[in-house]
């Protein structure tokens, strides 16, 4: 008589790396409304309040085109930047433990975030390169408001102000999501010391080209590298944070 003996069945098939990053897409976005509707929500809370402003002054006789090229020195456009360093934060403090516990690895994890990340970034940045555009083809909707063709915005070329945006979503999310790691990898400790740190470089680089007369030399460097050299220089702090903060989440322990 013999005797059978059961073995347990063991799944042997690879998960395909893009469909785990994929799912940790979907897991950011569960509430797209957190990526794609509360900065537009805030961005067309800044419109209107400019649009407003733009009417009571030409209202008072004001020529539109001077009303206009006051409002270049408005900061509106720049208004979203600050929620999306908070969004950063969320996306790794709400999303990493419930992610590793459905099996996600850590690598997954932040590529699924990074990819995330891009997605916003490139959304936001074709949208507000085209409304530049947009404003300034209606000569600032028509009654002279400038919220988007401002700052550095609509001095150059649709795929500048494209680049520009992109770099500059792309490094307050990152830097949210890089703080996060430190703080869940380290706890308030970790964040005590990285604010020291950032302190210290900051004051040290003030100190040493204040003590050595070169300020002058410093802003003459930034005009010559123009707007997309100060972006690509973003650009790359992004990419540290974003490097940076996978080292340290592959420590992190999930709470």
């Amino acid at each position: 008589m013999t005797t059978a003996t059961a073995t347990p069945l063991v799944r042997t098939e690879g998960r395909s790396r893009l469909n785990e990053i994929w799912r940790i897409v979907r897991l950011q976005t569960v509430n797209p409304s957190i990526f794609f509707g509360i900065p537009w929500m805030i961005l067309g809370g800044a419109w209107a309040i400019t649009v407003v402003l733009a009417l009571i002054i030409t209202s008072s006789g004001a020529p539109a085109d001077k009303v206009l090229e006051g409002f270049r020195y408005s900061w509106a456009v720049l208004s979203p930047q600050w929620y999306l360093v908070a969004v950063g934060v969320q996306a790794i403090a709400f999303t990493f433990s419930f992610a590793l516990g459905f099996g996600a690895t850590r690598r997954d994890y932040w590529l699924g975030t990074s990819v995330t990340f891009v997605l916003v970034a490139i959304e936001m940045a074709a949208a507000i390169a085209t409304l530049v555009q947009l404003e300034k083809l209606t000569n600032g909707w028509w009654v002279g408001a400038g919220m988007f063709d401002a700052l550095w915005y609509g001095q150059s070329t649709w795929l500048a102000d494209f680049y520009t945006s992109f770099a500059l979503q792309l490094f307050v999310l990152f830097v949210g999501a890089g703080a996060t790691t430190i703080y869940m990898r380290w706890r308030m400790k970790g964040m005590l010391s990285l604010t020291a740190v950032v302190v210290v470089v900051v004051l040290g680089g003030i100190a040493i080209i204040t003590a050595t007369n070169q300020w002058i030399a410093v802003w003459t460097w930034f005009a010559s590298i123009g707007t997309i050299g100060v972006f690509t220089i973003v650009l790359g702090l992004a990419v540290v944070c974003a490097i940076g903060g996978y080292l340290v989440i592959r420590r992190a322990t999930p709470r």
